[in-house]
């Protein structure tokens, strides 16, 4: 894995969490509405769930939000262990690029404006920080 990849796990386990967090809203809509009641008088299934049809949207529903949970750990844990390979790079020019870059994830225009930089500037202090910046010894992997 190379320094870049490791660096990009932060932007998208970030938008995994907010297509789950999505997922779980249009789950809650959902498990708010009201189903139509079935009369089947000439079927009789003695098998069949006496549970409300919510109580399966509302299980759905619990289990994706412990996985959000468990992933907003991973995501804080592996922005801590981003910030300490970041501040290893000796260079503030460099260290601010790669900070605005992957834990603010803001593109390249907007680092260029925070920074009084062009966009040409701001990828060769990028592609100078990578050189300068190396992987932890155990590197959280998504």
């Amino acid at each position: 894995m190379t320094v870049k990849e490791y660096l990009h796990q932060a932007y998208r386990l970030d938008q995994k969490i907010k297509s789950d967090t999505m997922e779980v809203q249009n789950l809650r809509v959902m498990a708010g509405s009201v189903s139509a009641i079935q009369y089947d008088k000439d079927r009789v299934q003695t098998s069949r769930s006496t549970d409300a049809p919510f109580i399966r949207t509302l299980e759905k529903m619990w289990d994706l939000e412990n996985k959000i949970a468990a992933e907003l750990e991973t995501l804080s844990d592996l922005k801590k262990q981003i910030r300490e390979v970041i501040e290893a790079v000796p260079d503030t020019d460099e260290r601010m690029v790669l900070k605005y870059r992957y834990i603010h994830g803001l593109t390249w225009e907007q680092i260029g404006i925070e920074l009084c930089a062009d966009a040409r500037t701001i990828r060769r202090w990028h592609g100078k920080a990578l050189q300068h910046a190396s992987l932890p010894e155990h590197p959280i992997i998504i």
